[in-house]
């Protein structure tokens, strides 16, 4: 009998309690359902259904009520301010109740990053053939970029004649006397330590070698670009062109200030025009109009009637401007403004297209109503069913629905026994394992903005499944558009969720939509490096060791991976040595690893060379223009923290010939034979047939 009457307390007890937690700490069936997507998430590495090997060209079952590939992917304009301030509204309390809200019940300790970072940006260097007239070299290197003839803004150029090299290194001063940071003891001196800009941007008179001297200094310092006799300075928010005919006296010929709200994405220069691509932080009390340049003193305004938003939205926290204006003039020419996420945004141009992907968030209610309604037959009643079809149908925002389908729920699941919870716990959490599974490209999405870059009008939008790693995820080929994203880390809620990670490769056509795809590549990783080649793409994914894959892309409707490598460490950065040779730069080890990769054969990649450096980093992991590929002397330089390295790659090798042991060596550059090579405060000449120092410059 006494047990009885404590079975009874404690019933009641529990009973209590159960609406107090829903009462007072306000947990709602639709939270209880995000905790058991939690636990679900972190199971799903015991029953995944994903089969490790790649999938070629597999069908995507593309559900309506949960692709959100399927949605309108096109982009209107607001009609006034209160229109956009309606829009943020409503993507602000989508992004409330979103994926976002439902990652702080998992625990932190499972949302830490491995050690090792992501890569960031690859390229391929491109020689210039020049005349000899007047004494000019040969050959001029030019700055590594990813599509040869569309430049990209890096902290040296040259001319062939003159090398401008911007310092951004700065100094360390105390008492107004300027100190190198490496000779200064900072133990009890810290705070009277202040950082001093006396960086400039240095013009280098640099042929013929034995002319070797700086000519002059501008009082700028940031990204360089090079147009005839034109150098554009991007300097914080002043972007000024100079004109360096007379490399002793540069004269300013225009410049453009970006407003205080506004900062530069990227830029690119092309058929003598630049194009940038600016943010601006969006003020949700005032978000339109907006004035993201200033030229001589009048502001460029871009009103709400000229301002795009994506019909299905992400995140949204900037409005982005692409502009075209001309080198000589600095006048503008054409624009367009969109509204997208600061913090996922990739850019990638061709000569025909402008690309800007953004991410796109999952929307909650489509998402917690599609399983209940598919997923939850026998479970949830009929009369639930009904209430939440209906609910779909209303004329109101998915915030709004949320709350009422959590409403719905809630008087449903307050109606339940102790053993009816528990029932609906278990068997929601193994029938969302399989619902995860079968939805998780559709998570998080990718949107892609295609802009005709004669006249900065929207061309096309679509959208991918997944993220992008950077620019070089993307590449525009014979009018289709090859995407390489990973699927689910993002939505993974840690280590559980990151063992069902995979990538994807897409190719879409020129009105962006998904004409065929390689799925399930990299079973737990993600993407360290891709690089696309005419119809081969190379692609390198890694947690543990270094999956090395080869694409073949030459039917777009039927793309295929046709080989792989596994390898220790992990290459951030491909570069094509020749038709047949792939040059990968990476980590292993926590040691610079360089690999020469035969893919001759692309069935069968093999690395038929490999060399480590004693180095535990190099830009060039990160930054493409940090790397110089020499073709004709068959070697290629490398930056790090110890100094500069030479390699030659002649005869499938890598072979150290030369190490210049320099601190804070920067870039090189050739001219002719002699390979320059730009520290911080100095500048080497190397004889490339002997690897000889002919001269060198203090600056």
């Amino acid at each position: 009998m006494f047990k009885n009457k404590l079975s009874e307390r404690r019933a009641k007890s529990r009973k209590k309690n159960k609406k107090s937690i829903f009462n007072k700490f306000g947990f709602t069936p639709v939270y209880l359902v995000a905790l058991i997507l939690l636990s679900a998430v972190a199971l799903v590495t015991m029953v995944s259904k994903i089969d490790t090997s790649p999938n070629n060209n597999q069908h995507l079952n593309f559900n309506p009520l949960t692709n959100r590939l399927a949605k309108d992917t096109n982009f209107k304009k607001f009609k006034s301010a209160d229109e956009f301030k309606a829009y943020l509204k409503e993507v602000n309390d989508s992004v409330n109740y979103g994926i976002n809200s439902v990652r702080s019940f998992a625990e932190p300790a499972m949302m830490m990053e491995d050690s090792v970072g992501m890569a960031k940006d690859m390229g391929i260097n491109e020689a210039v053939v020049w005349g000899d007239g007047g004494g000019s070299p040969d050959r001029v290197s030019d700055t590594n970029v990813q599509v040869m003839g569309i430049d990209e803004p890096d902290i040296v150029k040259t001319n062939g004649k003159e090398i401008f090299f911007s310092d951004i290194s700065g100094y360390w001063a105390t008492a107004g006397s300027p100190v190198l940071i490496e000779d200064f003891d900072l133990d009890g001196n810290f705070e009277k330590v202040q950082f001093e800009n006396k960086t400039k941007t240095n013009i280098i008179n640099a042929w013929p070698v034995s002319d070797l001297e700086l000519s002059s200094k501008i009082d700028l310092t940031g990204d360089l670009l090079l147009a005839n006799d034109t150098l554009v300075v991007f300097s914080g928010q002043d972007i000024v062109a100079y004109d360096v005919s007379d490399p002793k006296d540069p004269n300013k010929k225009w410049d453009v200030k970006l407003d205080d709200n506004t900062w530069l994405t990227t830029s690119r220069l092309y058929n003598d025009k630049i194009y940038l691509l600016t943010q601006t932080r969006i003020n949700t009390y005032n978000p339109c109009p907006i004035s993201p340049f200033i030229r001589e003193g009048e502001a460029m305004l871009v009103p709400c009637g000229d301002i795009y938003y994506p019909v299905n939205p992400g995140q949204i926290s900037s409005t982005f401007t692409a502009l075209s204006l001309d080198v000589e003039s600095g006048e503008f020419d054409d624009s367009i403004s969109f509204v997208g996420d600061q913090g996922s945004s990739n850019v990638y141009m061709s000569k025909e297209a402008l690309y800007v992907a953004y991410n796109q968030n999952l929307d909650m209610f489509d998402f917690m109503f599609d399983f209940m309604t598919t997923k939850m037959d026998g479970l949830v009643s009929a009369e639930v069913q009904k209430k939440l079809k209906k609910l779909s149908t209303y004329d109101i925002s998915n915030s709004s629905k949320l709350n009422e389908l959590q409403t719905v729920l809630n008087d449903w699941m307050q109606s339940l026994d102790k053993d009816e919870t528990l029932k609906l716990e278990n068997e929601m959490q193994n029938r969302m394992v399989d619902y995860y599974e079968d939805n998780k490209r559709y998570l998080n999405t990718t949107g892609i903005v295609k802009i005709d870059i004669d006249n900065l009008k929207i061309d096309a939008t679509g959208t991918v499944p997944g993220y992008l790693l950077n620019q070089f995820s993307m590449d525009e080929y014979d009018n289709h558009l090859r995407v390489a994203t990973t699927i689910g880390e993002r939505w993974g809620f840690g280590r559980g969720g990151r063992d069902t990670q995979v990538n994807d490769v897409y190719v879409l056509d020129k009105n962006l939509k998904i004409k065929g795809s390689i799925l399930d590549l990299g079973l737990s990783e993600r993407i360290y490096a891709a690089r696309f080649i005419g119809e081969v793409g190379y692609l390198v994914t890694f947690r543990q060791t270094d999956p090395f894959y080869t694409l073949d892309l030459s039917n777009p409707k039927d793309p295929k991976m046709v080989g792989q490598l596994k390898i220790p460490g992990y290459s951030s950065y491909l570069h094509p040595l020749s038709e047949d040779n792939i040059l990968g730069i990476g980590m292993e080890n926590r040691q610079v690893k360089i690999s020469n990769f035969d893919v001759s054969d692309p069935s069968n990649p093999r690395e038929i060379a490999k060399y480590s450096l004693e180095e535990y980093g190099s830009e060039a992991l990160h930054n493409h223009h940090a790397f110089l590929q020499d073709p004709k002397h068959e070697v290629f330089f490398l930056p790090s923290y110890k100094g500069g390295y030479v390699f030659s790659y002649a005869n499938d090798s890598l072979e150290l010939v030369r190490a210049l042991n320099v601190p804070d060596v920067k870039r090189a550059l050739y001219l002719d034979d002699y390979m320059y090579v730009i520290a911080n405060d100095y500048v080497a000449v190397l004889n490339e047939n002997d690897w000889e120092k002919v001269n060198d410059l203090d600056l």
